[in-house]
């Protein structure tokens, strides 16, 4: 290592240089975040400032294997039905409610399963129910998303386990010399807080939720029937060489030209300009009576009036459905161009339509790459959009997923994690153990497979964790930690713990809108904990403030991952979000500024 290097000083310099760069790639979002998180991480140990063991051991953390265990017990209870069928009861239970009475209730449903159950898979289950729920309310669907997710992350914050942050902040004040935080010792205050949040909505909040349309909305009548077929170009037909154009399938006629398959190769990037070989396979769209004239139209032989030297031969023909589906954290289209899916290959299923953060991406649906929130409009045979849904390519949003659940199982799902969350509250042993001896239980009596275990695993989320616990561990070794205390602690600290208290929760919060939860929550996490060591005083009320403003993501729809869920799927604008999410942001700050001190005193 180069000399310089080892002076703290540069070493400082070097650090705080890091945590900047990989702030601003969060924000500009031009790399995933793990990956920017890791390349930092290898920064560290290319400038020597931490060591491969160093570095090494921050894979040794409880934390992060804890969340991987709690994922997989998420996935148990999502697999085995108990999420859609407690959406199903809420439905059911509100019909011809109020729509502020129904919103009531679902957020209170919501709240205590996001308690117990990571908020993520939450969302994505219930988001078709709400939709759903609207409907026979006679009301928007954006008129309950918004409070769909802000439940699920006002649950989050009610128990250890309630969202990945909650674990991880343990985690880092655990290393930081704190004792660790008990099952329920944030329920009371967390219950508080998710007790203003409702009365916001019901006495501001839904004034404020707007109107909008939704993919949805595109959604042809379903009562007329429509097909999608495929048809042949023999060798030997007279529209060899000639373009597409020429075939005779026109909008004028009722149909319209959706793909070309070559050799299983879709063409449909060069439609436009595409001359027809033989052995091409079109593929059309038309309303059923169109469908039934098709030997009338370009020398159609159908059946057994087929004769040698035809235009076309018809392949296949099947009803087909239209439905709308949103990518979710698990799905393997995520980064991948729309010309490479496969899903008509897979499934005979096409893109007609995608929305991206309020925006139709029609003009990009050649080159585009799928992202976690992409809302997308599919249309094919109802068999296949059943088993792409059921692969978890999509998640269906125009109606609660018919995939085979385990419901037999439902039980030991549940029973598991009655039975983690009780032995962790009597400290029989550390939740990391117990998460973990859940996790295998599930899968080995059944309530998923290991495969879908280690699918429901969000690796990323893991990666962006260890990437910054590294970024941690480096701010304190270098003294870096200690250099942001003094310089805020020491002019700041003369007018009371309250005020330290307020502006760690508010610089929290300001970075949970921008960047990932997880990471705002460990690099403040030790600055909290530093706080109160200079002050004197107990550290935890510091740590709890990180605790629930990482988690107080509500001003913007990509600070925190159920907001992006919900963002395109209620058809929402960037803006709807700063209006109904700021004012709950303020409020929150202000409840919390009563209730921290009143759980873990300032003194």
């Amino acid at each position: 290592m180069v000399e310089f290097l080892a002076s703290s000083p540069v070493q400082i310099a070097i650090v705080l240089f890091l945590v900047t760069v990989v702030f601003f790639g969060f924000v500009r979002e031009s790399l995933p975040a793990d990956v920017i998180a890791l390349l930092a991480m290898g920064a560290l140990m290319l400038t020597g400032i931490m060591s491969v063991k160093e570095t090494l051991g921050v894979f040794s953390n409880a934390a992060p294997l804890t969340i991987a265990a709690m994922f997989v017990m998420s996935a148990a209870l999502d697999r085995t039905g108990v999420i859609d069928q407690a959406g199903r009861w809420v439905t059911l239970a509100t019909h011809g409610w109020s729509p502020i009475l129904a919103i009531l209730v679902m957020m209170v449903a919501v709240i205590f399963l996001s308690a117990f159950i990571n908020n993520t898979p939450v969302v994505v289950v219930l988001i078709p129910v709400a939709i759903r729920l609207a409907k026979s309310l006679k009301i928007s669907p954006s008129k309950l998303l918004i409070p769909l997710s802000f439940a699920s992350i006002f649950g989050g914050t009610t128990t250890l386990i309630g969202t990945s942050t909650n674990l991880l902040v343990d985690g880092v004040a655990q290393s930081g010399g704190l004792k660790p935080f008990g099952m329920f010792e944030i329920t009371a205050a967390g219950s508080l807080l998710a007790l203003a949040g409702m009365t916001y909505f019901v006495l501001v909040g839904w004034w404020l939720l707007p109107k909008r349309d939704t993919l949805a909305g595109m959604l042809p009548d379903q009562k007329e029937r429509r097909f999608i077929a495929q048809i042949l170009i023999p060798i030997d037909s007279v529209l060899i060489g000639r373009p597409l154009s020429e075939t005779g399938f026109s909008p004028q006629r009722g149909f319209s030209i959706i793909d070309v398959l070559r050799e299983g190769v879709s063409l449909k990037a060069s439609l436009g300009k595409l001359i027809l070989r033989g052995g091409d396979r079109i593929v059309l769209r038309s309303p059923v009576s169109e469908m039934l004239s098709l030997k009338e139209l370009g020398h159609v032989a159908i059946g057994a009036d087929a004769q040698e030297g035809t235009a076309f031969e018809p392949v296949q023909a099947s009803e087909v459905i239209i439905a709308e589906g949103v990518i979710g954290p698990q799905s393997r289209l995520i980064g991948r161009r729309l010309l490479g899916l496969g899903l008509a290959r897979l499934y005979g299923v096409y893109i007609m339509a995608v929305h991206r953060r309020g925006e139709n991406m029609a003009d990009q649906l050649g080159e585009m790459r799928l992202d976690v929130g992409d809302t997308v409009l599919v249309e094919g045979p109802a068999a296949g959009m059943r088993q792409m849904f059921e692969d978890g390519a999509l998640n269906n949003l125009t109606a609660t997923s018919d995939r085979s659940v385990r419901r037999d199982k439902a039980g030991i799902a549940v029973i598991a994690l009655l039975l983690v969350m009780g032995l962790a509250a009597f400290e029989v042993l550390p939740i990391a153990a117990l998460a973990i001896i859940g996790a295998t239980a599930v899968v080995a009596l059944g309530c998923l497979d290991h495969q879908e275990a280690y699918q429901a695993i969000r690796w990323d989320i893991l990666m962006l964790i260890f990437g910054m616990l590294a970024l941690g561990q480096a701010m304190e070794k270098t003294g870096a930690v200690q250099l942001v205390i003094d310089l805020v602690a020491g002019p700041m600290g003369s007018l009371g713990p309250l005020t330290l208290l307020a502006m760690i929760y508010l610089v929290t919060t300001a970075l949970t809108e921008f960047i990932s939860n997880n990471a705002a929550a460990v690099l403040l996490t030790p600055i909290a904990i530093g706080f109160g060591t200079h002050l004197g005083i107990d550290p935890r009320p510091f740590v709890v403030a990180v605790m629930f403003a990482a988690s107080a993501s509500f001003a913007t729809p990509i600070g925190y991952q159920t907001n992006t869920l919900v963002y395109t799927a209620g058809g929402y604008k960037f803006m709807d979000f700063v209006k109904v999410g700021l004012p709950l942001n303020i409020l929150m700050f202000v409840v919390s500024m009563f209730v921290i001190p009143l759980f873990w005193p300032l003194s």
